[in-house]
């Protein structure tokens, strides 16, 4: 089996050469993300493995389907950069790792509303200039704040027991809700109208689909409680980024935390140092005080990415073995 990987780093090459050493697949790893341009790549290979970046459009996938490529493996959670209809016409399996740091992402989640709210960045470069003021650092007690967390899959309820355990009142929303969490965790299940009027705090955990794209925007911003924090560490599609900046701007939103961003493709897990960006919107939100931005790295820890490389590599042992995947993305699953 010849694996083209794309969008490649040098801690997935780490990982995955480990995980490797169970399989002995012939893994070319290639810096470039997949792409139209870049397909071309994927020449003389069986397979394709990629990240939330890399762009399988249909004419991508055209092209993977010219060059022999039968499986697109994500070793992400995510599958919305990929044209699913068109795979399943070109006969093109595509699978993904739908669950591999639920506990980091969670971590990272409070990291950041911990962050906003006793002000940790500000001070941490405060202290630097030898300024030991305490102007402007003041935050709040989490006990008995009410947050809002939209989507209950994994993420959101170890999100959930963490808040509990700050004596947090928790508003969980989800499409299919599961009530006998409301017992298990302590939470209650609410609308989204109860959510935005209720809320202090209101955290991001579902997928991005047609009907959560923009989920936050001008009309819910309106219904939110003055000062509120909102938290996003799933899919930047989820948040309008015009009506965030307005609603910061109006003094509507205390306080906000994102570790993605809607155009963060061109942007994210790449090292612009010595370069000026292009984008006036990313800058603005870099520039806001009350934001704190992070670049997609909520699920990046040890016990993540071993867990993507043994669950990638599996996937495609499955796939060789023609056994019933367990990780397969449908356009049904994908709708």
């Amino acid at each position: 089996m010849n694996i083209a990987f794309f969008d490649t780093k040098d801690y997935d090459k780490t990982s995955f050469d480990l995980a490797n050493q169970d399989h002995q697949y012939n893994i070319h790893y290639f810096a470039d993300r997949l792409d139209e341009e870049s397909a071309y790549l994927a020449k003389g290979h069986d397979a394709v493995c990629c990240f939330v970046n890399d762009r399988l459009s249909k004419e991508t996938l055209k092209k993977l389907a010219s060059y022999g490529v039968k499986l697109v493996a994500m070793r992400c959670a995510g599958f919305n950069n990929v044209d699913i209809a068109a795979a399943d016409r070109l006969g093109i399996t595509v699978v993904n790792v739908p669950r591999y740091s639920p506990e980091g992402v969670a971590e990272h989640t409070l990291a950041l509303i911990l962050s906003l709210n006793r002000k940790i960045h500000k001070a941490f470069h405060r202290t630097k200039d030898y300024n030991f003021s305490l102007k402007g650092l003041m935050g709040f007690n989490m006990r008995d704040k009410v947050v809002g967390v939209i989507g209950m899959g994994a993420i959101g309820r170890n999100v959930a027991r963490l808040l509990k355990a700050f004596g947090c009142e928790v508003l969980a929303y989800d499409v299919f809700p599961d009530k006998s969490l409301e017992s298990d965790l302590g939470i209650q299940f609410a609308s989204l109208a109860d959510i935005w009027a209720k809320s202090d705090i209101i955290t991001l955990h579902c997928p991005l689909t047609a009907e959560t794209r923009h989920i936050i925007s001008a009309d819910s911003i309106g219904q939110m409680k003055a000062g509120v924090m909102i938290i996003n560490t799933s899919r930047g599609g989820l948040v309008d980024t015009a009506a965030l900046i307005d609603g910061i701007r109006a003094r509507k939103i205390g306080s906000v935390g994102l570790d993605v961003y809607e155009e963060e493709t061109e942007y994210f897990f790449q090292d612009f140092t010595d370069e000026i960006l292009d984008d006036e919107v990313l800058l603005e939100l870099l520039a806001l005080p009350n934001v704190l931005v992070t670049s997609h790295q909520a699920f990046f820890t040890r016990e993540a990415l071993e867990q993507i490389s043994k669950t990638t590599l599996a996937n495609i042992s499955e796939y060789i073995r023609e056994e019933p995947f367990t990780f397969r993305v449908t356009e049904r699953k994908g709708a």
